[in-house]
């Protein structure tokens, strides 16, 4: 199996981020429609703050998705055994 060129990797990080920053703003704008219409008298800073908190969510994540160093897989790794080295000769004791 061909390992995918970094270009690859990169372009599916940034959808990646793309898609969970929207998802995150959506589901703070629909917070914000909520709990302007029911609790705050249809005050517009509820969806601002939502779509705010929204935005701020979405790229912290894509911050961390980017900062995230090469993990190496554990199954992966191979351990060699150490080469025995010969036995060395241990003055008796009398």
């Amino acid at each position: 199996m061909a390992t995918p060129k970094s270009e690859d990797l990169l372009g599916q990080k940034w959808d990646r981020c793309v898609a969970d920053t929207l998802i995150k703003m959506g589901g703070g704008l629909t917070l914000g429609i909520v709990f302007s219409a029911i609790v705050f008298k249809r005050r517009p800073w509820p969806v601002i703050f939502g779509l705010g908190a929204g935005m701020g969510m979405g790229y912290a994540n894509c911050q961390h998705d980017f900062n995230e160093p090469f993990l190496v897989k554990a199954e992966k790794i191979f351990v060699k055994p150490k080469v025995a080295s010969p036995p060395t000769a241990e003055p008796e004791d009398k």
